[in-house]
């Protein structure tokens, strides 16, 4: 490798670097204006998640590994200045289930379905976590309550899969990884 060849690959992961902790920071931003949202249902575990835009458009812009960073660094993050430690189990639960359904949806479809890829995603999210709210509660009736997750997850994916949708066709291509 020539020194200059060194530098340009470091110049690169440096603006990568940087443009994940930006992606990482407006992840969260959205997660704290949601935070300030009154809930959807009165219902435990319910909410738009928001936040799930930012992994969708990673996915479809960025390599698979860069978007599961900024998740991980999103759950943790929030999780700790939300102050609340106990919800990261579920939060990792859920955040790696739904993020695991998308890869492999938007591996098998591309982006021409973000909205289904997204429906799924949030139907994986719900799923992780009842799995680990039986874990914790060892109870397995908790499975009663995914029905009304379901319907949920499948109005809420909807939307945030719609807000990819759009984004996508009003913001062009090198804005949305300029690198």
């Amino acid at each position: 490798m020539t020194p200059s060849h060194n530098k340009d690959t470091q110049t690169i992961n440096i603006k990568k670097l940087t443009l994940l902790a930006v992606y990482t920071t407006i992840a969260l931003t959205i997660f704290t204006a949601e935070s300030f949202l009154p809930p959807l249902l009165p219902l435990p575990g319910i909410k738009l998640g928001l936040s799930n835009i930012v992994t969708l458009w990673l996915l479809m812009h960025t390599r698979a590994r860069d978007a599961l960073c900024v998740l991980l660094a999103r759950i943790l993050l929030s999780s700790f200045f939300a102050g609340q430690m106990v919800s990261l189990l579920y939060s990792l639960a859920g955040g790696l289930l739904c993020f695991a359904v998308m890869t492999l949806l938007f591996h098998l479809l591309q982006d021409r379905y973000v909205v289904f890829i997204s429906v799924f995603g949030a139907l994986a999210h719900n799923i992780g976590q009842i799995i680990i709210a039986i874990l914790i509660t060892q109870l397995p009736s908790m499975l009663a309550y995914l029905p009304v997750l379901a319907i949920s997850g499948i109005v809420t994916g909807t939307f945030t899969g719609l807000c990819v949708f759009y984004l996508k066709r009003h913001l062009p291509p090198k804005i949305a990884w300029p690198l």
